[in-house]
């Protein structure tokens, strides 16, 4: 496998696991029924969250080898997620000039760990 499919299929698992993450914390504020439920909601997403940050770092510091190349990357993607699915979900507005920096940086993050070498 190539540097850039390995960057790449661990990118794909960073966001998946950074997905169901989001649902995760965020259950309780989008459906009343999941209000009140922390345990089950803990243990319907725990599981694959987990999965799919443990292959991301996998195929991130194979195709990045470092860790801290694999960390960074997935805090870039991180942060890539949570502000599309809170608009979304939650009809909160990642259009703040707060928010659209730490997304712009968050790119820069995710570009330098991929590109400078």
């Amino acid at each position: 496998m190539t540097r850039v499919e390995q960057i790449t299929l661990g990118s794909t698992f960073y966001l998946l696991g950074h997905t169901i993450s989001w649902f995760l914390s965020n259950s309780q504020l989008v459906w009343d029924w999941w209000e009140d439920k922390p345990l089950i909601t803990c243990l319907i997403y725990a599981i694959p969250a987990s999965m799919f940050f443990w292959y991301g770092t996998k195929y991130s510091y194979a195709g990045l080898e470092e860790a801290w190349g694999a960390r960074l990357l997935a805090f870039g993607l991180s942060y890539l997620t949570f502000p599309v699915l809170t608009y979304i979900f939650l009809h909160e507005s990642m259009f703040t000039p707060k928010t659209l920096s730490c997304v712009f940086l968050s790119v820069c993050i995710v570009m330098i760990q991929v590109f400078w070498r």
